[in-house]
């Protein structure tokens, strides 16, 4: 196992942002996490912020840094643009983008797109742990990456044949904070993937997903006929979005899923899936990402001609 610095993986969200400094091998050597996300940056300025982490670890000036995520947005630091579905996922270090002006070398990867008109959808920072899960799991047609903004994505090997955003997360944090359900969820809070209610929840937005609305509203009204609790609601809110979510993504019961996720995200998912009979390969969505990040740098220093590093 190394111990020598080699590469600065950041990936930087709209609301977070983690930083790994890792060994030629992939060992990560050290962390940063913090909420500094694109959203809270504007004012101190990207480079500021990715400088104080990096200094705070100490990491010499030769050492580069790839980005993936939101930093390369059209409101980040450097709008790294999109690759056109359909794309090899292997080829988003060769097209990142280089951050001009800076002492150390900076790149950011694209995101990838789908540029229909009656349905676009587009993707950035799930692409590059999409190339360190494909590492993983590269006989695998379907994955899964749950989030604020879950994507489905279908592949053939390395390459994206198209993706799907559902605005699962979103959608919850909206039900159980701006409407009148939230006085029976009692806002957010954490849910049990292990409670019934959960599972009752996912095959009904599995199997009925044109009655979401309806049984949204039926939560409400179980906690004032039956007393039903707050927990029991969430668990049963989460369930029916997350079923609806797989129902609009066309799962079906004996289907290979990568699942690519972490924490709570990853026991909800594994358990809705599991729960319609899908057959689940699970991916660390840390691990995936730290991998892709990795390997989007040594094809960005294969194609550059930075022979020593790639």
């Amino acid at each position: 196992m190394s111990t020598l610095p080699f590469l600065v993986a950041v990936d930087w969200g709209t609301s977070s942002f983690r930083l790994w400094l890792m060994s030629a091998d992939g060992t990560v050597l050290a962390e940063h996490r913090s909420h500094e996300g694109m959203s809270e940056v504007a004012a101190s300025g990207f480079e500021t912020v990715l400088e104080s982490h990096l200094s705070a670890l100490s990491v010499p000036e030769q050492i580069p840094v790839v980005i993936c995520g939101m930093a390369g947005s059209r409101q980040g630091w450097v709008e790294a643009g999109y690759l056109d579905t359909p794309a090899d996922i292997a080829t988003i270090g060769e097209n990142a983008t280089l951050v001009p002006g800076t002492a150390r070398e900076i790149i950011i990867v694209p995101g990838l797109a789908v540029r229909s008109l009656n349905e676009p959808d587009v993707m950035r920072g799930e692409e590059t742990q999409l190339l360190g899960a494909y590492f993983d799991m590269p006989d695998g047609a379907r994955y899964c990456m749950p989030g604020t903004h879950s994507k489905w994505v279908t592949m053939e090997g390395s390459v994206v044949t198209g993706f799907e955003t559902f605005m699962t997360g979103e959608l919850f944090s909206a039900v159980t904070g701006k409407t009148i359900v939230a006085y029976s969820t009692g806002g957010e809070g954490p849910v049990d993937a292990r409670d019934p209610a959960f599972a009752s929840g996912v095959r009904d937005g599995w199997t009925r997903p044109e009655l979401t609305t309806h049984h949204l509203f039926s939560i409400r009204a179980g906690q004032l006929l039956h007393d039903t609790r707050q927990e029991e609601n969430r668990a049963r809110l989460s369930g029916l979005l997350i079923g609806a979510e797989l129902a609009g993504a066309g799962l079906r019961g004996d289907e290979e899923i990568g699942l690519v996720a972490s924490g709570a995200l990853q026991r909800l998912y594994h358990a809705a899936l599991s729960e319609c009979g899908a057959q689940i390969r699970d991916i660390d969505a840390d691990v995936a990402v730290q991998r892709g990040l990795m390997e989007a740098w040594r094809s960005h220093s294969a194609k550059t001609g930075d022979r020593k590093r790639a």
